[in-house]
């Protein structure tokens, strides 16, 4: 876990990875000047994260949390099964655009203002 909650238990999880989790790090800070608790947990290894004792999994991503937010720069594909069937996936589904890339996150809406909409 990279932030935890303010509250006891976290209203949201958003889960990222590399440069993502800047995004992550930044919804969460409106979220949480919301009222809203957030857990931040960077994964930069899903197949380590999955090699874990189902206790530390659980820990770090607790069931009972449904509002999960995925945030990918790429194809989001990986992350339905972290984030379950209540979750949003922020990703980049597009290709052949050439632009830097603030500009590209920018146009696509790859933004810390639409990952803390995805969490509500």
């Amino acid at each position: 876990m990279l932030a935890e909650s303010s509250t006891a238990a976290p209203d949201a999880i958003l889960i990222a990875t590399g440069s993502e989790v800047q995004l992550a790090v930044a919804a969460r800070e409106a979220l949480e000047g919301e009222g809203i608790g957030v857990r931040v947990v960077s994964m930069p290894s899903v197949e380590w994260f999955e090699e874990q004792p189902r206790a530390y999994r659980d820990h770090v991503l607790p069931p009972s949390v449904k509002a999960r937010v995925a945030v990918e720069a790429g194809i989001g594909l990986t992350w339905h099964r972290f984030v379950g069937d209540a979750g949003r996936i922020v990703s980049l589904e597009h290709f052949g655009a050439s632009a830097d890339a603030g500009t590209l996150f920018a146009e696509y809406g790859f933004t810390s203002e639409n990952v803390a909409a995805a969490a509500h």
